[in-house]
């Protein structure tokens, strides 16, 4: 593992520390889990660690969401409220950023997510946040976008509007101010 992918022991600390204030504080999102197992595995997942640093460093408050028992994952998202702060103003993938020619985003949601190892949320697990607070109610978020659907040169997002979840297209290479992308992350 390159040391990129590894946060000096103090910020770990800090973040491990973060974290865990953060999953005492919404006991909603995560019903029956020990924040001590998570925390082994993260610590034996410094790599995964470092992901997380990167979506608390740009605004997006991960938190654990749940647990698959059968891979022994667990799931973090970005629970900020709105759209984080650090991933605004992009459009949607490389293709898009690339296929403006003037007035280019300094980046895209999918270019970012994977630079930040991480994964860009689908429209169900964006329904799975949504379950768990009102999430994006003056912002909205870049989703995972179907093959299909993007080979037409459109792109998903959804937010949260009149007591309801929604999810519309845009062209891809569209950016707004108030849109980001929310991501996940499986330890």
């Amino acid at each position: 593992m390159s040391n990129k992918l590894k946060l000096p022991t103090e910020r770990s600390e800090e973040l491990l520390s973060i974290l865990k204030n953060r999953f005492a504080k919404n006991m909603n999102r995560h019903e029956g889990l020990s924040w001590d197992k998570i925390q082994q595995k993260l610590e034996a997942n410094p790599d995964k660690l470092w992901a997380l640093d990167e979506m608390e460093v740009t605004g997006g408050e991960p938190d654990v969401v749940g647990y698959n028992e059968a891979k022994d994952e667990y799931i973090f998202f970005d629970c900020s409220a709105e759209s984080p702060k650090g991933r605004r103003s992009i459009c949607y993938d490389p293709e898009a950023l690339e296929s403006r020619k003037e007035h280019k985003p300094k980046h895209s949601a999918i270019g970012m997510a994977a630079e930040m190892g991480i994964e860009i949320l689908t429209e169900e697990e964006y329904q799975q946040l949504q379950q768990l607070g009102n999430f994006d109610a003056k912002t909205s978020s870049w989703l995972a976008t179907p093959p299909e659907v993007r080979k037409l040169g459109g792109a998903i997002f959804g937010d949260w509007r009149f007591g309801r979840v929604f999810f519309y297209h845009n062209g891809a290479e569209s950016y707004y101010a108030a849109r980001g992308f929310r991501g996940s992350l499986k330890v």
